[in-house]
């Protein structure tokens, strides 16, 4: 092991160095919680009405829109996914 002390002062001097995450990685982090939650309202209510996953599935990307969800291939395919789970 290493005589070196890691506080968390020292932690945090050497993160310091390191340059800011680009702008579009802060964003898309901080877009997650909402989207984890709208996907997980949309399966929920596919699960609950079988109309309404038909309908779902047959049009990801407007279920997506009309949630306010951007409908980029990522999160389609995060939909599909957990739809076909």
């Amino acid at each position: 092991m290493s005589d070196v002390t890691w506080s968390e002062e020292r932690i945090a001097a050497l993160l310091s160095r390191f340059p800011p995450a680009p702008q579009g990685w802060v964003e898309a982090a901080a877009a997650l919680p909402r989207l984890r939650t709208v996907l997980d309202d949309l399966v929920a209510r596919a699960e609950a009405d079988a109309a309404i996953r038909a309908s779902l599935i047959a049009d990801l990307e407007t279920a997506l829109a009309g949630s306010g969800i951007e409908p980029t291939p990522r999160a389609v395919a995060e939909l599909r996914s957990r739809l076909e789970a």
